[in-house]
C-alpha cells in the first residue's frame, strides 16, 4: 500500500507539472552547453561515462557480434506488461541474460535469465552461436563489475580526500587478466585504501547477476510517445526508475548503435533517435523472492504440512491452525501467479535460446498440484463440525480471503492472455493460459472457477456464526 501510495503521489506531480508547463517546456543542457560539466558534477557526479576506446577492443568484438546473434536467431522479444490495469507491448525489444534461475521482474511482468553459462551448471543452447552470445555477455558483465568497483572506490576516496590517486588502476590492463580475475580487483589491492565494510558494499553493489538487453529500430517503432517536459523529441521509454533492484546497487550499461544510486533519485528515460542500436543494461536485480532457489525453498515449507499415511497411502494435513493453513495456501499463489502463469504468459520464447527452464517448471507445477490436493483437503476439513468453533471460524475467515485473491487473480490472467494486446503478438510469443483445466478433467481435486467453492465457504461461516 506504501509503494502504491508513492506512485500515486509521483503521478500526482507529474500532472501538476505538466498543467503549470502548458505549451512550454522545461530547459535541458547537452554537452555543448557551457555548464554542461560542471552540471553533471555536482548533480549527477555518480554518472559515469566512458567512451568506446577505453573498452578492450576484443570485448567490443565479442559483444557486438553476440548481439547480431541474437537478433539473428529472433532472441529479442517485445514484453507484454501492464500498466494501471492494461496490457501494452513495448516498443523495445528485450531478452534477459543472466545466473541461472534468476528473474527480474517489471511493469508487473516477471521475465526469466537464459543463463549464461555457469560453473556447474548443465546448459543446453540451441546453437553453439547463443552459447558464444552468452558467454560474450558474461565476460562484458565480468569486465563492467571490476571497471564498477574500481571507479566507486575512486569516487569514495576522492569524496573523502582519505588518499589520493591511489585507486587508479592502468586501465590498459590486459583485457585476459581481468577475465581470470574473476569480477574484482584483489583484496590485496584494495584493502590499503579502502576500509573492509566498504569494500564488501562496493562489491555487492556491482556484482551484477544478470543484464536486461535491449534492441530498437526507431523506424520500426511506431505511435512513439513525444518526451513531455523537455520536448526532446521521440521516447523509446518514458521517464521511470528502474524496478527490483538491490538499494544503492549500480546500473552499467553498454551501448552499441551504430545510469547509480543515481536511480533512487532521479528518473530517467531512453530518446528513440534515429539509428537501431543494443544496449546491455547489467544490474544487481533484487533476487531474494526471484530465484528458483528462493521458491523451491517456499513449496519445500509449504509441503511440510503434508502427510502421506503408510498403510493407505492416504493424504492428509499435519496442522489446520490457521496460520499453517494461510502461509501454505499464500505460497500456493506465489507459485501460481508469480512463477507458473508468469513463464507461460510469455508464450515458447525461451525456447529460441535454451530449454533450461521447462524442468524446473514442470518441477514447480508438480510441487502446485501437491498444494491444489493441500487446498481440497483443507475444504474437506472446515466442512467437519467436530472441528472447534471458535478455530474453525478462524481458519475458514482467513481460508476465504486467500482464496478469493486465488480467484481475482485467475480471472484477471486469463483476461490478460485474451487481451488485444496479447492477440497482437507472433505465433510463439502469444500467452498461454497454464495452468488451465475443465470441469471434466477428474485429475484435479478443484475446479479452475472457485466461485462454487467460494459461495460454499461464505454459507459456511454464516452458518458457524
Amino acid at each position: 500500500m506504501k509503494r502504491r501510495a508513492g506512485e500515486r503521489e509521483k503521478e500526482l506531480k507529474k500532472k501538476k507539472l505538466l498543467e503549470e508547463l502548458g505549451e512550454n517546456r522545461l530547459p535541458y543542457v547537452t554537452p555543448a552547453d557551457a555548464d554542461f560539466h560542471q552540471l553533471w558534477k555536482t548533480k549527477y557526479s555518480k554518472l559515469i561515462f566512458r567512451k568506446s576506446d577505453t573498452v578492450p577492443e576484443e570485448l567490443h568484438q565479442m559483444v557486438q557480434e553476440g548481439f547480431l546473434t541474437l537478433q539473428k536467431h529472433n532472441c529479442f522479444f517485445q514484453d507484454l506488461v501492464r500498466i494501471k490495469g492494461k496490457d501494452f507491448v513495448t516498443p523495445v525489444s528485450r531478452i534477459l541474460i543472466g545466473n541461472p534461475g534468476c528473474t527480474y521482474k517489471y511493469l508487473n511482468t516477471r521475465l526469466f535469465t537464459v543463463p549464461w553459462p555457469t560453473e556447474g551448471y548443465d546448459i543446453k543452447y540451441c546453437s553453439p552461436q547463443i552459447h558464444d552470445a552468452c558467454k560474450a555477455l558474461i565476460r562484458l558483465n565480468d569486465y563492467l563489475h571490476i571497471e564498477a568497483v574500481k571507479a566507486l572506490q575512486g569516487q569514495n576516496l576522492f569524496e573523502t580526500k582519505e588518499i589520493k590517486d591511489t585507486t587508479v588502476i592502468d586501465r590498459e590492463q590486459n583485457f585476459a587478466t581481468s577475465l581470470t580475475e574473476k569480477g574484482s580487483v584483489s583484496k590485496d589491492q584494495s584493502s590499503s585504501c579502502v576500509p573492509e565494510d566498504d569494500y564488501i558494499s562496493l562489491k555487492n553493489r556491482t556484482s551484477y547477476n544478470l543484464t536486461l538487453l535491449n534492441y530498437m529500430d526507431p523506424l520500426q517503432m511506431l505511435y512513439l510517445k513525444q518526451e513531455p517536459y523537455f520536448g526532446m523529441g521521440n521516447m523509446a521509454v518514458s521517464w521511470h526508475h528502474d524496478e527490483n533492484l538491490v538499494e544503492r546497487s549500480t546500473v552499467a550499461v553498454y551501448s552499441y548503435s551504430c545510469e547509480d544510486d543515481l536511480n533512487m533519485t532521479h528518473q530517467h528515460c531512453v530518446l528513440a533517435g534515429f539509428s537501431p542500436r543494443f544496449s546491455s543494461t547489467h544490474r544487481v536485480a533484487d533476487c531474494s523472492r526471484g530465484t528458483l532457489e528462493y521458491i523451491f525453498g517456499q513449496c519445500e515449507l509449504a509441503l511440510q504440512n503434508l502427510q502421506t499415511d503408510s498403510d493407505s497411502m492416504a493424504l492428509s494435513l499435519k496442522s489446520l491452525e490457521t496460520a499453517v493453513v494461510k502461509q501454505v495456501e499464500e505460497i500456493h499463489n506465489e507459485v501460481e501467479f508469480e512463477w507458473l502463469r508468469q513463464f507461460w504468459f510469455q508464450g515458447k520464447r525461451y525456447l529460441k535460446c535454451s530449454d533450461w527452464w521447462l524442468k524446473p517448471m514442470a518441477k514447480l507445477e508438480e510441487f502446485w498440484r501437491k498444494m491444489e490436493i493441500m487446498t481440497s483437503l483443507v475444504l474437506s476439513e472446515v466442512g467437519k463440525e467436530e472441528q472447534i468453533e471458535e478455530q474453525r471460524n478462524e481458519t475458514i475467515s482467513c481460508f476465504l480471503l486467500v482464496l478469493t485473491e486465488r480467484q481475482r487473480l485467475r480471472k484477471e490472467w486469463t483476461a490478460r492472455c485474451q487481451s488485444e494486446a496479447a492477440e497482437s503478438l507472433p505465433e510463439d510469443q502469444k500467452p498461454e493460459c497454464h495452468p488451465f483445466w475443465t470441469d471434466d478433467e477428474c485429475n484435479m481435486p478443484l475446479p479452475y472457477d472457485l466461485e462454487e467453492v467460494i459461495a460454499n465457504l461464505q454459507n459456511l461461516v454464516q452458518w458457524v456464526e
